[in-house]
């Protein structure tokens, strides 16, 4: 088997307001192929035209989760992070119905890093962030380049707009299935932060899983 199995939210996969059902969604269920558009350039910017964006998470169960931006699914990321947290762990704050993720990068901090202005420096070139999991601090997270691997993954993805499941691998991983969760933000950006707010496909008010980036 070499091709990714989806669930395609929208359809088959109601997001609701709890995400209880996140991890039982992840089975498999129809197929799709590939292309070679998708560049593995990941220093492409944000024109600012677009207040839609693609976010996904993708990680092996028992491995460290990323989280990619996209304009669309078949574009450069925008942005490309990784968690200090499993896959797992993620998965298991979902179920509760709500997910905030706050990442926090101080001045200061970049100046020290070797920024010389934070202020005129995107946002999304800052390296390294605090992390907050609805409230609690769980780590870090990093902005990083973009490797064969995550390149592959994306790739697979390119005809899953929303969606939740398992992409096979082989040969099979010690940190068990690789999992993802795709779905369409709301981006909301000013100077020094950044949202990203999940659009339930089936218009719920709610809000269930947000992402904040800020610098204080």
């Amino acid at each position: 088997m070499d091709t990714a199995t989806s669930v395609d939210c929208g359809r088959e996969v109601r997001f609701r307001r709890s995400f209880r059902s996140i991890v039982e969604c992840m089975v498999p269920c129809c197929g799709f192929q590939p292309s070679d558009s998708l560049s593995s350039d990941t220093e492409s910017t944000h024109g600012g035209s677009s207040s839609t964006v693609t976010g996904t998470f993708f990680g092996y169960r028992k491995g460290r989760v990323s989280f990619c931006l996209q304009d669309d699914t078949r574009s450069s990321p925008l942005l490309l992070l990784e968690f200090a947290v499993p896959t797992a762990y993620l998965a298991r704050e979902m179920q509760y119905g709500l997910l905030r993720i706050a990442l926090e990068c101080t001045r200061q901090k970049e100046m020290n890093m070797g920024s010389k202005s934070s202020t005129g420096c995107s946002i999304f070139n800052v390296s390294v962030w605090s992390m907050y999991c609805n409230g609690r601090k769980v780590g870090f997270a990093i902005r990083r380049q973009m490797t064969e691997s995550d390149l592959a993954v994306l790739k697979q993805m390119q005809t899953v707009s929303v969606g939740a499941g398992v992409l096979p691998v082989a040969p099979k991983s010690e940190d068990g299935d690789l999992m993802y969760l795709r779905a369409s933000f709301d981006r909301v950006s000013s100077t020094d932060s950044e949202a990203f707010h999940m659009i339930n496909p089936v218009g719920s008010s709610g809000q269930e899983l947000s992402i904040f980036l800020f610098r204080s």
